[in-house]
């Protein structure tokens, strides 16, 4: 079975992200996952490429199988992991097409399988700092270079979807100080860790949350058409990036689970 080094979780409008890759099948205790695996090579590093949303984008945000795509990155040599995702502002001075490599999560999702721990060893997986210092430094530091927007740092709330948030709940949102609103960064981000594995977002503005004063309200057509028109800079900030991602050092995401386990 082929291997990869770097794991790449994409998003709408991503699917196409290597070229003259292999393509791996797999079954995970949790089920398939969204897609066959392509693996391949790009600037010396050996990357793996998941569709989170399937090939045909057919999985929405809550049927997404979150436990078995981490589990097969896992499973063929993936460390380290990057997920782009599509996300509103919840602040009207983010610029559409404008990235957001976010230190935080609010989790307002439901129902979703967010553990690889049901028993019957209890393990509390910390969550403080959960997205990988090192993978989001290469990313601001990669994107000033390239001189794309990239803000440092930012909070996402994930909500279920598939539907948008009404403006009693967007006008919530911003009064809580957070600053993007996504359906997919959550469980995602936290199911890496559990298993010790680095992963870091970049949260691309495609549209305005509705209770963002002064906007329209958001459409799907909208947020497909600003992705589509800005798909090129995040391959651009993927290319360059990924060559410079290194070993998984010991930092708060490899040492995860010590202590976790009661």
């Amino acid at each position: 079975m082929p291997r990869a080094d770097v794991g790449i979780f994409g998003g709408s409008g991503f699917y196409s992200f290597l070229e003259s890759a292999e393509t791996v099948e797999l079954d995970t205790p949790y089920g398939k996952p969204s897609a066959p695996i392509a693996i391949g090579e790009l600037g010396g590093a050996r990357v793996a490429f998941l569709p989170r949303h399937g090939l045909e984008h057919e999985l929405p945000p809550h049927r997404i199988p979150y436990r078995a795509n981490v589990w097969a990155l896992r499973e063929v040599g993936v460390r380290r992991i990057i997920g782009p995702c599509a996300s509103g502002a919840l602040r009207s001075d983010l610029a559409l097409g404008e990235f957001v490599v976010c230190d935080q999560f609010v989790d307002r999702t439901w129902g979703r399988a967010d553990t690889f721990y049901d028993g019957p060893r209890t393990t509390h997986v910390s969550a403080a700092d959960p997205y990988c210092p090192d993978l989001r430094r290469l990313l601001v530091e990669t994107a000033a270079e390239l001189g794309l927007p990239a803000r440092d740092g930012g909070t996402v709330v994930v909500v279920q979807g598939p539907r948008f948030s009404t403006r009693a709940e967007s006008r919530w949102f911003q009064s809580m100080g957070w600053d993007v609103i996504n359906m997919t960064a959550y469980p995602e981000c936290h199911l890496a860790r559990e298993l010790e594995l680095c992963y870091a977002t970049i949260a691309m503005v495609t549209d305005y949350d509705v209770g963002v004063e002064g906007r329209p309200a958001v459409t799907a057509a909208e947020v497909v058409r600003v992705f589509e028109q800005n798909n090129a800079r995040v391959r651009e900030l993927l290319f360059a990036v990924i060559p410079k991602i290194g070993p998984q050092p010991e930092d708060v995401c490899s040492t995860a689970l010590r202590g976790a386990t009661l």
